[in-house]
């Protein structure tokens, strides 16, 4: 038997990149059905472009400040190293730069994000202390796919966890990244496997989907 094709991933970064090495460790696993090609940030001192270096993945950056032509011209280099790596799938993990329309529409269906919030509620910065502020009982992390309106793509999957008394918005950050690290890895591999469709309004259908897999990605809420 031939071996089987990865889907594979161009990981975007402007920091620490924790949410990149949750994919790495993910890609580690012989079954896991993803590989990431290429690790690139528009912060050329990015702690996860050295994550990337350490799992021998290739790396790259390009800084955005003062780029000659512009947002327009910088996406349009940064979609010629992807699709010189071969990616099949761009994945923002971290990237705080907002992208252009025209990136948005180049890779259409093949750009996913995370968000630190359980949308369509507080989108766009600062959302853990707007959830604070608004004195919700629940919040979470959503990966959904990237469209020219920000945060506001199509649904993948979600996850909860408590907002609690005494919380601030350095607790209930940490709190939503422990999900973010096991929400992102499951919903690569499932666009992998070929089970994410999205109808026409814009509602995701997980195929031969089972409530292990959701447990997985949601667990039973924890204070920690």
């Amino acid at each position: 038997m031939g071996k089987v094709s990865k889907l594979k991933l161009a990981v975007l970064v402007s920091g620490g990149g924790s949410n990149l090495q949750a994919i790495i460790d993910a890609c580690n696993a012989s079954d896991y059905p993803a590989e990431i090609v290429l690790v690139f940030s528009n912060q050329l001192d990015a702690g996860g472009l050295e994550r990337g270096r350490k799992a021998g993945i290739r790396t790259e950056a390009i800084s955005h400040k003062g780029y000659p032509g512009g947002r327009e011209a910088y996406d349009t280099a940064v979609s010629a190293l992807i699709e010189e790596s071969g990616a099949d799938l761009v994945v923002l993990a971290g990237y705080l730069r907002l992208v252009s329309e025209s990136f948005v529409t180049r890779w259409k269906d093949k750009l996913i994000n995370i968000h630190p919030s359980l949308l369509p509620s507080f989108k766009g910065l600062h959302v853990h202390q707007a959830a604070l502020d608004a004195g919700v009982k629940f919040a979470g992390c959503t990966v959904h796919y990237v469209v020219p309106e920000v945060d506001s793509g199509p649904i993948i999957a979600q996850a909860v966890v408590p907002v609690l008394p005494g919380d601030d918005a350095g607790t209930l950050a940490q709190r939503i990244l422990k999900q973010e690290h096991r929400i992102y890895p499951q919903v690569i591999r499932w666009i992998a496997e070929s089970r994410v469709s999205v109808d026409a309004k814009g509602i995701v259908t997980v195929a031969d989907a089972n409530p292990a897999e959701f447990a997985e990605i949601n667990p039973a809420i924890e204070p920690a």
